[in-house]
């Protein structure tokens, strides 16, 4: 069984940007230049590029309709899907895939998903539903009020009692509105209301404190914290800031961006509060031009770098 990839879906969709631009073949000096800073900025970026790679290689051995994608589809559209999710899940998974060729590829996907930058909102029946965010995905099953976040980020507003699952432990909720975000090596939950039991694999369960967000793995539990102006605030399509380091705010528009948003050590640390519509990204960035001693310079439409104004 292949060892799961250490890299997020957001840098998996990065990488497979830079090799589709690479493949074309016209890559300018600076964009040559903003490829080499991508991948030297993070740890997790080489080790998406390294991966990358020996899927690239592999694949050419194998039969299926997802890997043909990948390999001779269009550079936007199928291609870029196809890639990325060989990427995340392995040259091992797409060998598996092409035992089974005549599997259409929608029923390889999760019951639920979203794209980069757009948000969906989902009935579960009466009053009770889920929203997701930004390039994530469950699978739901609704007989046994069963959730499994497989990726990103949801918020459930329920009456019935549910079961939400991610790669860290079960959350059991009775009469709840509850966010749950799920990063590599953690879940995060805000709780707004109702009552959530915390279960995870080696630790005693736990009831969570209302009006407190908090991070858990299978092993540990940090310590509750009062929720946060940004809690929840992407389901009304707004990002908020209360003295945030402009570092984690621009770490959190990207979000809602394909490609690349770098923000220089030089300014990281300034501060920023307002609320921001989600849906205009280029508009904020070009207002911290004008509120903050910052220039936004962009190399592509998918790299984009904020630096200090000289």
């Amino acid at each position: 069984m292949n060892r799961v990839p250490e890299f997020s879906a957001q840098v998996a969709e990065q990488a497979v940007h830079w090799l589709l631009e690479m493949q074309q073949g016209t890559l300018t000096p600076r964009q040559q230049q903003a490829w080499q800073q991508w991948l030297d900025a993070h740890s997790e970026h080489r080790r998406a590029w390294e991966h990358m790679q020996r899927v690239n290689q592999r694949l050419r051995g194998v039969s299926s309709p997802l890997a043909h994608a990948a390999l001779n589809g269009p550079k936007s559209g199928s291609r870029r899907q196809a890639l990325k999710m060989l990427l995340i899940l392995g040259a091992g998974s797409a060998a598996t895939w092409g035992l089974r060729e005549h599997t259409p590829l929608p029923s390889l996907l999760a019951d639920y998903r979203t794209p980069v930058g757009q948000r969906r909102k989902i009935g579960l029946g009466g009053a009770d539903s889920l929203q997701l965010n930004t390039a994530s995905s469950v699978d739901v099953d609704g007989a046994q009020r069963l959730i499994r976040l497989l990726e990103g980020e949801m918020l459930l507003s329920a009456a019935n009692p549910f079961e939400i699952r991610t790669a860290h432990g079960v959350l059991k909720s009775q009469g709840a509105r509850l966010n749950v975000r799920q990063f590599f090596d953690r879940t995060q939950i805000a709780l707004f209301e109702g009552r959530v039991e915390l279960i995870a694999s080696q630790r005693a369960p736990l009831l969570l404190p209302v009006a407190r967000q908090l991070s858990f793995t299978a092993s540990s539990v940090s310590e509750p914290k009062y929720l946060d102006a940004n809690s929840g605030a992407w389901t009304d399509g707004m990002l908020v800031a209360a003295h945030m380091r402009l570092g984690d705010f621009l770490e959190e528009l990207g979000r809602y961006r394909r490609g690349q948003l770098r923000c220089d050590s030089q300014v990281a640390d300034l501060l920023i509060s307002g609320t921001y519509p989600l849906d205009d990204s280029e508009r904020i960035l070009d207002l911290l031009q004008i509120s903050l001693p910052v220039r936004v310079k962009r190399f592509t439409r998918y790299w984009v770098s904020v630096e200090a104004r000289v």
